[in-house]
């Protein structure tokens, strides 16, 4: 195990002890001399290699899955984060206001409530998209596939879209 990871893992192992409330002498009157409290900082300040077995255990101990103890993940395990969902406004102002009246006014909103007014584009999130297609009665990878025929989205929206289908 390389030192930088090491020291990942440790801060990793840290960082899931403090928000437990816990000293490396609480863990160690915890779990009733288990984990002794030296042996838990080396391995949190990267100076003792933890075996695969000990990471599982220790994991267990702190009731957490041990994959949010590995250096390199990210919360729910996502190996990368969906794409942006990004609103070309100039593109929706010329979209006729039949078809894109609820979009303009809940963009119009959003705008609004963040005090962004560059006019060109506007990211909005995954929940938003949520929203639109109720308001367009239409199931979010129908509405994104109209968006982007319409130009307002890019073509990359379709993967943010059955990421979150996933």
């Amino acid at each position: 195990m390389s030192s930088e990871y090491a020291k990942q893992l440790g801060a990793k192992l840290r960082a899931i002890r403090t928000q437990q409330g816990l000293s490396l002498h609480g863990v160690e009157e915890k779990s009733q001399g288990r984990w002794k409290a030296v042996v838990v900082g080396s391995y949190e300040r990267g100076d003792r290699a933890v075996t695969v077995q000990r990471l599982a255990e220790l994991a267990d101990f702190y009731g957490v899955p041990v994959q949010e103890l590995l250096p390199g993940t990210t919360p729910g395990g996502a190996a990368e984060p969906p794409p942006k969902l990004v609103l070309d406004l100039e593109r929706l102002a010329h979209v006729p206001a039949e078809k894109a009246g609820p979009l303009q006014r809940y963009a119009a909103t959003i705008q609004s409530q963040r005090g962004d007014y560059n006019g060109k584009v506007l990211s909005i999130r995954q929940d938003d998209l949520r929203t639109l297609a109720v308001i367009y009665d239409q199931s979010p990878s129908v509405l994104t596939e109209q968006l982007i025929n319409w130009g307002v989205l890019d073509a990359d929206a379709r993967r943010a879209v059955s990421h979150e289908d996933n």
